[in-house]
């Protein structure tokens, strides 16, 4: 049984303002989704780290095969009119917030497609901060068309564009996501994996540190 809504997906319809993307509310949800944290990865420290440094098991270990396979994927070509039959994916796991994450960025030009798949349960969260918002500029975070709660299995899915700024206020504590990027080539992926590897020693070694 899948564990994703891939229906809920085909039926979502792609928003282009101010950029493209769209948002799936219970991408994950009910029973899936409580297994689906019941496996999650233990994540010690801050930022993103790659799946090779985690011990990656059950069904998280089929929601990231599921989120990998063709047809996930030719939904996304669908929505956004795009071939990534030739473009490598790669994958981080989060598990907690800094104060100084979210801050506004549009992504790197190295990433195609960003996928941000957030699981944490709705009655864990009862913050302001930590929820992804859709901005219209690099500098006002209160222009947003959308913002994305960080609960209940929601998915969101954007087309990188020196445009695609996103941000969120403050939070500082737990807070399960996994992104999966479509990226121009496999040297990206290399690199990228040996970056979040880096950092993550990092933390490991100090916590607060801001690499």
């Amino acid at each position: 049984m899948s564990l994703i809504d891939l229906e809920a997906l085909r039926a979502t319809p792609l928003n282009t303002d101010p950029y493209d993307f769209l948002v799936v509310p219970n991408f994950v949800t009910g029973d899936n989704l409580d297994r689906v944290i019941r496996d999650y990865p233990k994540v010690t420290t801050p930022g993103s780290v790659p799946p090779s440094e985690l011990d990656i098991s059950g069904d998280f270990d089929a929601l990231m095969k599921e989120m990998n396979g063709p047809e996930f994927e030719a939904i996304i070509e669908e929505k956004f009119d795009l071939d990534l039959s030739d473009r490598p994916t790669m994958f981080t796991v989060r598990g907690h917030c800094r104060e100084t994450d979210g801050k506004i960025h549009p992504d790197s030009e190295t990433k195609i497609i960003t996928v941000l798949l957030y699981l944490n349960k709705p009655d864990e969260w009862g913050h302001e901060g930590g929820k992804l918002r859709i901005l219209r500029s690099a500098t006002d975070l209160e222009d947003y068309v959308d913002e994305v709660p960080p609960y209940g299995g929601t998915l969101l899915v954007f087309r990188r564009a020196d445009h695609s700024w996103h941000g969120h206020e403050p939070f500082k504590g737990p807070r399960r996501a996994v992104q999966m990027n479509w990226v121009t080539d496999q040297r990206v992926v290399m690199a990228e994996q040996r970056r979040h590897k880096l950092s993550s020693t990092v933390k490991k070694l100090n916590p607060f540190s801001s690499a």
